[in-house]
């Protein structure tokens, strides 16, 4: 009798395993509890940041409930590129048992159409979120991922500078064009503060970042220009190219800019920026919590950046190997939920909600910042009265909501790469011609973007 009812126990648990013989007709196989593994960068806000924090208190939550399920956070280390072979090599060969990915925006077509992420219901984005922000979550009609935390270059600037330099203007809150700032530059080289070297700096190594500025250039100088269509596919002209490297070569010229920044990243263009050698930044809105750390409001500035801004930003996807996905499309609707969203903003991310920035009554109590061991706080980041960054709503909010994507792609790859080895010529010692290269990155991207036989 007692073999009897274990073999019955035992086609029990294989049929709820399996989820019945065709598939269809049984209910599905109750998921097995244990650890959500998500795999991340690394988080901008330091070592135990808000990403973990915020994990910590679902966790909590789990263990309240008895659930038996528990996230758990894998930092991957490595440049943004990286990152992204890495995790394309573990999901391609199952080497990582990962649970949910922390998806650039721009690798979403990419695993998605490799298979390597499921598409999620599309409840997920509601409209709260941002609209430049929730196309980034999408592809070939389906959602993908949910935001959840966003990007946009935006323009530091040193005002202690400006009023060595004797510029009567101070504020640049307000905006201003290339041209503007070329004339700032200009008047700043002529009585130029200690330890200036040049106007501005930005990020322009051969990676992401020279992608990224320039798609920024590219944009400003041809308005709704995207070099892919909405299948992928490469879809520009070598006029366009030609346009868009005419104001890359303006915005990299000798006389305004630091020329380090031909091989410079996010840190270290923020180190030479912090050290007085430029004026102007061009980086992203966690610098603006770690400047302050430096800084007070009277030496540092932020404005929206000249011109066009890439929206970045990561999103979280649910992998196709997952056994866990519906527990894990809980834990990405509470890490994307208003409130985390909030805690998002208030650590120093972009948050991808418009409530963080505009409803008062959304508050981050899940993982507030915390107080120093003396009791003050060793946050510097100035704030408006609701407690968050106090750029957040005027400057932040309307960047995200104007900025433009780079090309959608699921060959994203092979793009970016393209793309940041044919612009480099333009950054060398004997740049060719505005149309000689152009028309050579024409039939690059060609070749990278081959149109469907």
């Amino acid at each position: 009798m007692a073999r009897r009812l274990a073999a019955l126990l035992a086609l029990l648990l294989l049929a709820a395993c399996t989820g019945g013989g065709n598939g269809t007709d049984a209910a599905p196989s109750p998921e097995v509890p244990g650890d959500i593994v998500v795999a991340s960068g690394r988080d901008v806000t330091g070592k135990n940041g808000i990403r973990q924090q915020l994990i910590d208190v679902w966790n909590r939550q789990q263990e309240q409930d008895n659930t038996g399920f528990r996230a758990r956070l894998v930092e991957l280390p490595g440049s943004a590129d990286e990152q992204r072979s890495q995790l394309l090599g573990a999901l391609q060969s199952g080497s990582a048992t990962y649970d949910v990915v922390n998806l650039d925006v721009t690798w979403v077509p990419e695993f998605a159409a490799a298979g390597l992420v499921r598409p999620l219901p599309d409840k997920v984005i509601d409209p709260d979120v941002i609209e430049s922000v929730a196309g980034t979550a999408r592809w070939d009609d389906k959602v993908y991922a949910a935001p959840f935390n966003s990007d946009v270059g935006l323009l530091y600037y040193r005002r202690d500078h400006l009023e060595d330099g004797g510029v009567q203007r101070t504020d640049l809150s307000g905006g201003l064009d290339w041209r503007e700032l070329e004339e700032l530059v200009d008047t700043l080289d002529e009585h130029p503060p200690e330890g200036y070297e040049k106007g501005w700096t930005t990020q322009l190594a051969a990676y992401e970042g020279r992608t990224v500025n320039a798609v920024e250039a590219f944009a400003s100088a041809v308005p709704d220009l995207t070099l892919t269509d909405d299948d992928g596919h490469y879809n520009a002209t070598v006029a366009q190219l030609t346009q868009g490297i005419g104001e890359l070569r303006l915005r990299t010229q000798t006389p305004y800019l630091l020329q380090d920044a031909v091989h410079s990243d996010e840190a270290a263009t923020l180190g030479d920026f912090a050290d007085g050698r430029t004026t102007f930044l061009r980086h992203w809105p966690y610098a603006y919590r770690t400047l302050h750390q430096s800084f007070t409001d009277e030496q540092l500035g932020v404005a929206p950046l000249p011109g066009r801004a890439v929206l970045g930003g990561q999103n979280l996807a649910v992998t196709a190997a997952s056994q866990r996905s519906a527990k894990a499309v809980e834990l990405i609707r509470f890490l994307t939920g208003k409130e985390s969203e909030r805690c998002l903003l208030d650590a120093g991310f972009a948050a991808t909600r418009e409530s963080a920035y505009t409803d008062d009554a959304v508050r981050c109590t899940a993982a507030p910042t915390s107080p120093s061991p003396s009791g003050e706080s060793a946050d510097r980041m100035p704030r408006d009265p609701a407690g968050r960054p106090a750029y957040a709503r005027r400057i932040l909010l309307p960047a995200l909501q104007s900025a433009v994507q780079r090309p959608r792609t699921a060959l994203y790859g092979a793009f970016t790469q393209t793309f940041t080895a044919q612009l480099g010529a333009l950054l060398g010692d004997s740049p060719p011609s505005d149309t000689a290269l152009a028309t050579s990155l024409d039939e690059a991207l060609k070749k990278a973007l081959p149109d469907r036989p």
